[in-house]
């Protein structure tokens, strides 16, 4: 029998995420558009009540519902005004239901100028920061093109420790020349530091990319990928051994202290995106605001929010986007839900006979609707996935 087809306009009563972006930068960095990123002074009364009045345009939309996470992110949300962050926070949980748990994150650079704003942060509302440490050698920091050093970001993540409830930091492996004993020491180091939760990520080369050109250049030599895979398998090892065990590929936490808001995301919930360039999902449509800021600014004060595009996703699309974000969690995915929100069969979703024989190859786990990637097959998701996933 076919499941029952979604209905994007049905209410929904589970909750909501909200992402909120914050797209200026105090100096110029890798991973910024100079041009419409990098500013100096703005108009502080401006850029909040833009954001006031794309958020309440959300949140007619799906008005109510419980709000389980708000997220602050972009360029250097660390360095927006508290002000600004407690008026949007008030904002948020009046048109939705906040939570009791509500998780409220914020993005930070571990420098001591933002660590120097992190208490008024706190009283704003922040409950959870993620600091961007990326590395705790100063070699390193400086090849990831960091302006921080390691002192720099130890000073700032004690701050943060001593302030917030909970906090995350990144670090990057697998950078070129890194051993095993190397990453083994630095991730002993962090490990040591006692946060709930970490996000390790293996350097990847992206296509377009400062990294990418010198590596076409040959004057920068990646990772062997046997070698990125033992890192891989210390990786898990170590943390699971600490108490922080893999609940996603990348992304480490103490039970109970996984991301709510990352977790909405790979769970395929809704969540609302404001501010420029902001994604959102929200009842089978996707949202897309101006990513320039001139442009998202002037498209608020002309229609009261800053869309540029919201497209109802093609059950296929649902599916697609539900099982590629799911399946990189240890829990994996409930192919009847996936089923329910697309309105497409299980067997139209994923293909049983790779299934099967990755299932026994000890890759992929299958038990009824539950379908999920066993350990070992993630060192091999990218390969992985086109195989089972049908849509």
């Amino acid at each position: 029998m076919p499941p029952t087809p979604f209905n994007p306009a049905a209410p929904s009563a589970e909750p909501i995420a909200l992402y909120v972006h914050w797209p200026f930068c105090v100096s110029k960095c890798p991973y910024c558009d100079f041009n419409s990123h990098v500013r100096a002074d703005i108009d502080e009364d401006a850029w909040r009540d833009a954001l006031l009045d794309d958020l309440t345009h959300e949140a007619a939309m799906n008005g109510g519902r419980p709000l389980s996470s708000i997220f602050f992110g972009g360029g250097t949300p660390s360095l927006m005004p508290p002000r600004i962050v407690e008026t949007l926070i008030d904002a948020a949980t009046r048109h939705w239901s906040p939570t009791h748990d509500i998780e409220i994150t914020l993005e930070a650079n571990p420098s001591s100028v933002e660590a120097a704003r992190f208490a008024d942060l706190a009283t704003a509302g922040v409950n959870r920061v993620s600091l961007g440490l990326q590395a705790l050698e100063d070699e390193a920091l400086h090849f990831l093109g960091r302006a921080h050093d390691v002192r720099e970001g130890l000073a700032a993540l004690d701050v943060a420790q001593s302030v917030f409830s909970r906090v995350n930091f990144d670090l990057i492996y697998a950078r070129p020349g890194q051993s095993e004993a190397d990453w083994e020491a630095e991730l002993e180091q962090g490990l040591s530091f006692g946060t709930d939760h970490l996000s390790l990520y293996q350097l990847t080369i992206e296509p377009g990319t400062r990294f990418a050109t010198l590596v076409a250049q040959g004057k920068l030599t990646p990772a062997d990928p046997d070698h990125a895979a033992t890192l891989y398998e210390r990786t898990q090892a170590m943390t699971a051994e600490a108490g922080i065990p893999a609940y996603e590929i990348s992304n480490h936490a103490r039970p109970g202290q996984e991301s709510r808001h990352n977790l909405t995301y790979w769970r395929y919930g809704d969540y609302a995106g404001v501010g420029p360039g902001a994604h959102g999902r929200r009842g089978g449509l996707a949202t897309l605001r101006h990513k320039k800021p001139e442009n998202w600014m002037n498209a608020v004060a002309r229609n009261g929010h800053g869309l540029q595009s919201e497209e109802p996703l093609a059950p296929e699309d649902r599916a697609r986007e539900a099982l590629l974000m799911g399946l990189r969690l240890g829990e994996g995915v409930d192919l009847e839900r996936i089923a329910r929100i697309s309105g497409l069969t299980i067997e139209a979703l994923v293909d049983g006979n790779a299934i099967a024989r990755l299932s026994a190859h000890g890759l992929v786990r299958r038990e009824g609707p539950q379908l999920s990637i066993e350990p070992a097959g993630m060192l091999l998701l990218d390969a992985i996935l086109p195989e089972i996933v049908a849509v």
